[in-house]
């Protein structure tokens, strides 16, 4: 039974038909040079239009908020108009479709910064992880990602301003809305974890300050386009590339009720059962907990993202743990998702060996059920 799942629901000014929601998911295929999405890309948007919500693959709001390769932009006119064909084709099926705007802060390499500059971050800290970056041969590779440099207080103003500009070329795209990505390990997740973020002035050190860039963000962004078009994407617990906080409720807490203060389009949470790409083998017992909490101060619609397969959503909805469940892999190998659960179908397998870079392969290939 999916019968919570195919309930209509209201989300900012738009209804969606039901709840299952496509997570955004980083897919290395970008158009090269210039970063820039193709009419491949614009195909595997439109084949996946039966998504209550496409919320888009990450897409970097500069050069300096690139981490990875392949990946798209929206800071110029070419990326803007790229862009304005997948949401023209998603619209044409009946999708609707909000773009995640990305600073990957210390998640980076020279190769991707300007001047091969060291990439950003709250504070010059190592990073526990690695980058998809380019070989001397054009290969994707993993790679180690250097220690960064700290950001001035008069470069985090400029960075507000590009999160802001970069929402307004969303909507020039065509995009219905934006989701500010403030989770996984990136920009915005470093300066709110502890963990992360050592700073002594009035971006580091208690709670508000740490949570100031993020609503900096959110504010410049609800000023620009309208907070009904605007979600925030958290990860509360999460550990992927070093996150950690010392008070975890009290910081998303307080974050929590800081967001009610706009009436954003939603916000979304990933369990940290999945984050990244590999399981986190940190998973922390409190998670249960804080996400209790965070439902109970949340006053808008809450979206829920993190392994879960067609049961589980049902079982979360009914519940009343979310409002609608974001799905990643499953959407990657199975455009016509939607179908497929309310009628009960086979689903298709990813390949991971696809999922970052390459072709067709395992990018577009992928059957509706038949």
């Amino acid at each position: 039974m999916t019968q919570h799942l195919f309930q209509p629901i209201a989300l900012g000014p738009y209804t969606l038909p039901h709840r299952v929601a496509m997570a955004p998911l980083t897919r290395s295929r970008a158009g090269q040079p210039g970063d820039i999405p193709t009419r491949m890309n614009a195909e595997y948007y439109h084949q996946r239009a039966s998504a209550a919500l496409i919320i888009t693959e990450a897409t970097q709001i500069s050069r300096q908020g690139q981490g990875y390769a392949w990946t798209p932009g929206i800071y110029n006119d070419e990326q803007v108009q790229a862009w304005r064909q997948i949401s023209d084709r998603v619209h044409g099926a009946g999708g609707l479709i909000f773009m995640q705007l990305w600073h990957v802060g210390r998640v980076s390499h020279p190769s991707f910064q300007p001047d091969n500059a060291l990439p950003v971050a709250p504070s010059a800290l190592p990073v526990p992880g690695k980058t998809f970056i380019v070989d001397e041969n054009g290969v994707g590779i993993w790679g180690d990602v250097p220690v960064p440099r700290a950001l001035e207080a008069a470069e985090i103003a400029e960075i507000v301003r590009d999160y802001r500009t970069a929402a307004r070329n969303a909507i020039r795209a065509g995009m219905d809305g934006v989701e500010i990505h403030a989770g996984n390990g990136y920009l915005l997740d470093q300066f709110i974890n502890s963990n992360s973020n050592h700073r002594q002035d009035g971006y580091g050190g208690s709670i508000e300050n740490r949570a100031r860039l993020l609503l900096e963000v959110v504010a410049a962004v609800a000023d620009e386009i309208g907070a009904e078009q605007v979600g925030v994407r958290l990860t509360p617990m999460g550990r992927f590339m070093g996150m950690g906080d010392e008070s975890p409720e009290a910081t998303f807490g307080y974050i929590v009720e800081e967001l009610n203060r706009w009436k954003l389009a939603y916000l979304h949470l990933v369990e940290p059962a999945v984050v990244g790409t590999v399981k986190d083998e940190n998973f922390d017992p409190r998670w249960d907990a804080i996400i209790g909490q965070l439902r109970r101060q949340w006053h808008g619609v809450l979206i829920i993202a993190g392994g879960y397969d067609p049961a589980s959503a049902e079982r979360a909805l009914k519940d009343g743990r979310a409002d609608i469940i974001a799905f990643g892999r499953p959407f990657l190998a199975n455009p016509d998702l939607p179908r497929r659960i309310r009628q009960g179908l086979t689903l298709n397998t990813p390949d991971p060996a696809t999922f970052f870079g390459g072709d067709e392969r395992g990018y577009v290939d992928y059957p509706a059920y038949s």
